[in-house]
């Protein structure tokens, strides 16, 4: 892993400014989807605003603590190096759990749509509740070891400042093969994951659309189904998270390859391509914590009632206080 950082003269960049925002939109969507009035059950509802809370501490940890604030005060005690090193292992925490989050929703969903049987005890509430806290638990521990792989950059006054990979991170054995893992369990096998649950709901829904339009034909109407309609609202949901989650990711894993596969771990600055495609990748790889919102709000009809409600509330209050 590599969290080497080349400090600019610069301004924030328009791309972490951006990503500042994202932070107000989950909080939205954690404040849209906890009322329950969106039309969905409620164990998508637990899923998807965990979800959104997850995507909110990816940008708190990663944008704010780890990007704004060292702009603005680069000699925060946040950057004592034990404490950048909690920052570290907090933001991985919350990117690992954003993602399997995402699986976790996407095998819901496909439990829900083809294994009718499983479903009743299955996708449920209290099952949505403990995978939840699982995945939490199970990546918190997971990513304690990160705590241990980073050094110092410099020591002033017997205080250890910034983090930087330790050398043995690049060579030992161990560590080679934990960074592997960390990469292989977020985010290559949740691709695989996703492409498969995907390609069996398909599978699944082209069946049954087949069926039952050919019952329909055979009664001699041209009725909408409502049960065919509820699908495709649920594979459309479906297919825009996890196609803008595969598509997001792409670069970070085309990264961790460059620096692994051309042994690069230092950067000579800011217009090294090394660093140019590192920090891109970052920004898609963070831009992934926002979309899921927007795409409820292209998808969910009912979910762009209640932003509505919440947008025109303080006008509404306005005028009453006028009347």
């Amino acid at each position: 892993m590599v969290y080497q950082t080349i400090k600019s003269q610069d301004p924030v960049p328009q791309s972490t400014q951006m990503h500042t925002r994202q932070a107000q939109v989950n909080l939205m969507a954690i404040l849209i989807l906890s009322q329950g009035k969106c039309g969905l059950s409620k164990c998508i509802t637990l899923y998807l605003v965990a979800m959104a809370a997850a995507d909110l501490m990816v940008v708190v940890t990663e944008v704010i603590l780890n990007r704004i604030l060292y702009y603005y005060l680069p000699s925060s005690s946040l950057y004592i190096t034990p404490v950048c090193s909690c920052v570290i292992v907090l933001l991985c925490v919350a990117r690992d759990t954003s993602v399997w989050l995402t699986v976790a929703f996407t095998l819901d969903r496909l439990i829900a749509i083809c294994y009718r049987k499983l479903k009743d005890r299955y996708c449920v509430p209290k099952t949505a509740s403990l995978v939840i806290a699982a995945v939490c638990l199970l990546f918190s521990l997971k990513n304690i070891p990160w705590y241990f792989t980073f050094d110092p950059v410099y020591v002033t006054d017997n205080v250890p400042w910034l983090c930087q990979s330790k050398p043995a991170f690049y060579i030992s054995p161990g560590w080679i093969g934990y960074d592997w893992l960390h990469r292989l369990l977020t985010p290559i096998l949740p691709f695989i994951f996703i492409l498969l649950f995907n390609a069996l709901t398909v599978r699944h829904i082209v069946a049954a659309n087949r069926v039952r339009k050919s019952l329909f034909s055979n009664q001699g109407g041209a009725q909408v189904d409502p049960e065919t309609e509820s699908r495709r609202k649920s594979m459309i949901l479906l297919f825009a998270i996890s196609g803008s989650f595969i598509v997001l990711w792409m670069p970070y894993v085309v990264n961790f390859l460059y620096y692994r596969i051309t042994n690069t771990h230092y950067y000579t600055g800011g217009t090294d391509p090394g660093y140019i495609l590192q920090q891109m990748a970052y920004m898609f790889q963070l831009s992934s914590s926002c979309t899921n919102t927007c795409i409820y709000v292209v998808t969910q009809s009912k979910f762009r009632e209640q932003l509505k409600k919440i947008a025109i509330t303080p006008f509404t209050r306005v005028t009453q206080l006028f009347k």
